[in-house]
């Protein structure tokens, strides 16, 4: 099949997309197409060397660039590996953002037992295309989201892309063929949220007798609630609460769902002093977990504005009178949540409408 050669334009477009810098006119096109094909070669040559069986799975997380991310990450592939021994297991970062940092090693100078190594993840697109170059013969890919929001359809787009051949470049007969799955993210329905917030009251139960336990998401903003997903955060807070009423669950992007809005429901329900647990509600802990959550000091606090966004919760909830406590520990380090991940992973979506020939005439 013939390579279909890219516009400059278009080239630019999936560059921005995966974080690349670019330049201008001519020289646009040469160096995103350059960086483009420096990405796919590394990939395709881990595929070539990871390939032991005919079948697939790729771990798509939003990324992170901290260390216990990394390791994090890193347990969660070997627990895959244990769980799916007759598949080969891959990581992947769809924000640019994360993949670039993580390449530049944006903790590597910390100091200490989390100093940050350097760290080449990849965007979803260039494993499926790796994949349907080593004709793969089932494919699944596993959000890592936990809700299914702006994120999760940014995976199934990747999705689409590579089963419609976007670049023109691989096998129309394979891609008729091959078998495309879609595990779903943590709290994908309402079942989700009841085995999950029986697990967190099973793990937390002791800790929600004597304070209140604030778990903190990330939520999506109104103009991206894509598949109004943050309802998520709402049900699961009313599941927890049957466990206990001392259980909140907020978010730094969801409107009316912020760290204030949880101030004001744990003061409706009469806690308006004591001690506040926090816990990240995300896959792991990272930038958000250690800054949004956890920040300390004069950094995290603007005494002129208390319901700015860039106070921490730590220290807002401080300045509210209770005494904080901060655990800095993602959903991926949960053994019995990570399972719900592996169940969807076991069960998942069979993707067979994505596939449109591009050759109808075949």
């Amino acid at each position: 099949m013939k390579i279909k050669s890219l516009t400059a334009a278009v080239l630019a477009s999936l560059a921005l997309a995966m974080g690349f810098s670019s330049c201008s006119d001519d020289e646009e096109e040469a160096s995103v197409t350059n960086n483009y094909s420096i990405y796919q070669k590394a990939v395709d040559n881990q595929v070539i060397l990871g390939k032991k069986n005919n079948k697939a799975i790729l771990l798509v997380a939003f990324g992170s660039t901290w260390q216990n991310a990394f390791k994090a990450f890193d347990n969660t592939v070997e627990a895959y590996k244990k769980q799916f021994p007759d598949c080969d297991v891959y990581m992947s970062f769809s924000s640019a953002i994360c993949i670039n940092r993580a390449a530049a090693g944006e903790h590597a100078n910390d100091s200490g037992d989390d100093k940050a190594e350097r760290r080449n993840y990849y965007a979803p697109n260039f494993w499926l295309h790796a994949f349907g170059s080593a004709k793969y013969e089932e494919i699944t890919v596993q959000s890592l989201q936990v809700i299914p929001g702006e994120e999760y359809s940014r995976v199934i787009n990747y999705i689409k892309d590579f089963a419609n051949n976007s670049l023109g470049d691989l096998d129309d007969k394979y891609l008729s063929k091959v078998s495309l799955k879609l595990g779903t993210p943590l709290l994908n329905n309402t079942d989700d949220v009841d085995n999950v917030a029986k697990i967190i009251n099973k793990l937390y139960s002791s800790e929600a007798k004597k304070a209140a336990v604030a778990f903190m998401g990330h939520g999506n903003p109104d103009s991206y609630d894509t598949y109004k997903a943050n309802i998520r955060y709402t049900q699961l807070e009313e599941a927890l609460q049957k466990y206990s009423k001392n259980y909140f669950v907020g978010t730094v992007d969801m409107p009316d769902n912020y760290k204030q809005d949880v101030y004001a429901r744990m003061k409706s329900a009469g806690l308006e002093s004591g001690k506040v647990i926090l816990y990240p509600l995300m896959s792991i802990a990272g930038d958000h977990a250690h800054n949004d959550m956890a920040g300390e000091g004069d950094e995290y606090w603007d005494e002129s504005d208390e319901e700015s966004e860039d106070n921490s919760w730590n220290e807002y909830f401080s300045h509210k009178g209770y005494t904080t406590k901060c655990n800095i520990k993602g959903l991926l380090e949960i053994e019995d949540i990570r399972k719900v991940w592996i169940e969807h992973t076991k069960n998942p979506v069979e993707l067979e409408d994505y596939y449109h020939s591009m050759y109808p005439e075949d």
